[in-house]
């Protein structure tokens, strides 16, 4: 399926109507990636046509899809000749295959990998820049080392270091509250699609069109219009688990690299949920707990950017880790332009 539209953002949901030398195509797709078990994943292609240069591919973050996206994609199209985005196996409407003979099998990093390499070769991509969000950055370290010729260049989305390694919070401990844990859907939140968008609602600064279309496809609409989660729980702790013990190795990485950090600054960055005015208590913990994280956030991020050997690091502040992607898109389209892709 093909639509074209217009020049994207964030606003635009990357899709629509429109014709014109500058309208922006999208063809969705799914590619099968493995035989045994099983799976296909979703995959959204844009392109406009006549733009030369590189393709970029964009990985989200845990939980993500390729609908993520739906900005940033249509936007970078007049950078790149292609621009693909992946919904990862488990999620969005990609294959979901159940472990069963371990805990994490099917949804290890290298098995996130091979999938890579095979949306690849099926599109026939020789080459690519490759950007990930958060637990992304993982597929693209092991994919850079694993298959150098095929990676042009590298893009980390405020991931992390190392996932096994604790954050360096200058030995203070960070506070508990439990007004900070993330609110969990109740049955009514889950009653019909428009009571999902708003529960999600409350754990977001702002809530963008890519973040609905995300949504969307991560849920699956009952016959009583009740919707649940399309990723099966056991998938979801599989992915969880590999993702964060599995411990990058930078050494084999030769692309040149871009590292952008998304750096909170007040609560509505970290805890959107919190109900205002907060008691004399939360709202010290609230204090301590931006405080101590922050800086683990700063350590972590230069440890990234030493390990990748890269003058190219920057750091946004005062946004939110789940959608500084929209909020602040011209800030990291201007870090990608800037770059040279060899």
């Amino acid at each position: 399926m093909t639509a074209c539209g217009g020049g994207g953002g964030s606003g635009s949901g990357g899709g629509g109507v429109g014709t014109g030398p500058a309208a922006v195509c999208v063809t969705e797709r799914r590619v099968k990636v493995s035989s045994a078990p099983e799976v296909s994943l979703q995959v959204r292609d844009w392109h406009r046509p006549g733009i030369a240069g590189p393709v970029i591919v964009l990985l989200a973050g845990l939980g993500g899809n390729a609908r993520y996206f739906d900005g940033l994609a249509p936007a970078l199209a007049s950078d790149f000749s292609r621009v693909v985005a992946i919904s990862r196996r488990g999620y969005g409407l990609s294959g979901k295959p159940l472990p069963v003979q371990s805990a994490t099998q099917h949804y290890e990093v290298d098995d996130l990998v091979a999938d890579l390499k095979a949306v690849l070769d099926d599109l026939a991509l020789e080459r690519v820049v490759l950007a990930g969000h958060s637990i992304a950055g993982n597929e693209l370290t092991r994919f850079a080392g694993r298959f150098p010729a095929r990676v042009q260049g590298l893009i980390y989305l405020d991931t992390s270091f190392d996932y096994t390694v604790d954050g360096d919070t200058g030995g203070e401990e960070l506070p508990t509250n439990q007004a900070f844990a993330e609110p969990v859907a109740t049955p009514g939140d889950n009653q019909s699609m428009q009571a999902a968008i708003a529960f999600q609602r409350r754990k977001f600064k702002a809530w963008w069109p890519p973040l609905e279309a995300n949504l969307r496809d991560a849920l699956d609409v009952q016959p009583d219009g009740s919707v649940r989660p399309n990723t099966p729980e056991s998938v979801e702790t599989a992915m969880d688990t590999a993702a964060h013990t599995f411990s990058p190795d930078y050494v084999q990485v030769r692309a040149p690299s871009l590292v952008i950090t998304a750096l909170f600054a007040d609560n509505r960055d970290l805890f959107s949920w919190l109900e205002m005015p907060l008691d004399a208590k939360t709202e010290k913990d609230a204090a301590d707990f931006l405080r101590i994280y922050r800086r683990a956030r700063i350590t972590d991020a230069n440890r990234l950017v030493a390990a990748l050997k890269t003058p190219h690091h920057v750091t946004l502040d005062n946004c939110a880790h789940g959608d500084f992607l929209m909020e602040r898109e011209a800030d990291v389209l201007r870090a990608i332009r800037f770059m040279t892709w060899a």
